[in-house]
């Protein structure tokens, strides 16, 4: 029982991890981050498969945590789907490392490791690994130059960039 009990612990205290070589960024202010931001690119993940208009909306909860609604469009459904969730700082309120929960009591890492500090127009995001990898702006496109610079980076710290699915934001029903 002792050995589950560690196991268990184990488990989902790496479900908050950081992965290798990423660094949260410091500095960070919330109520400059909260509200809308797009998708611009994600490595694929089962629930987000097949969605594009992919949104991100945080807002402040009562509890001090974050209010996370994530929106996507379904194509061959056409249907809109969304996923309603809450965040908590793991550390300091000024470093950009929460957890999320979308599913009870069982959270992941949400990891700001790139931030525009001066706009806040754009963020690189990780999971608890390398597999889970999100750009996100302000806007439903970013410069093509600032996007290709931002893969790169995101390539140079071990992120399959090569796998990235680029988020279509067009074409769909509002």
């Amino acid at each position: 029982m002792k050995y589950l009990l560690l196991s268990i612990t184990l488990l989902l205290a790496s479900c908050t991890g950081i992965p290798e070589n990423i660094k949260p960024v410091e500095q960070f202010e919330l109520q400059r981050y909260l509200g809308t931001w797009y998708e611009i690119a994600r490595l694929d993940h089962s629930f987000e498969r097949g969605l594009s208009q992919v949104t991100a909306n945080y807002a402040l909860r009562d509890d001090g945590g974050v209010s996370v609604i994530n929106r996507g469009y379904n194509e061959e459904k056409k249907e809109w789907k969304s996923a309603e969730g809450k965040a908590y700082f793991v550390d300091k309120t000024d470093t950009g490392y929460l957890k999320v929960s979308f599913f009870g009591p069982f959270y992941g890492s949400y990891v700001i490791f790139e931030l525009d500090k001066e706009r806040y127009h754009y963020a690189l995001i990780s999971g608890p690994d390398k597999e889970y990898f999100w750009i996100l702006a302000r806007q439903p496109q970013l410069d093509s130059e600032l996007l290709q610079r931002l893969i790169a980076q995101a390539k140079s710290l071990g992120f399959a960039t090569e796998k990235l699915i680029i988020v279509d934001h067009s074409g769909a029903p509002q």
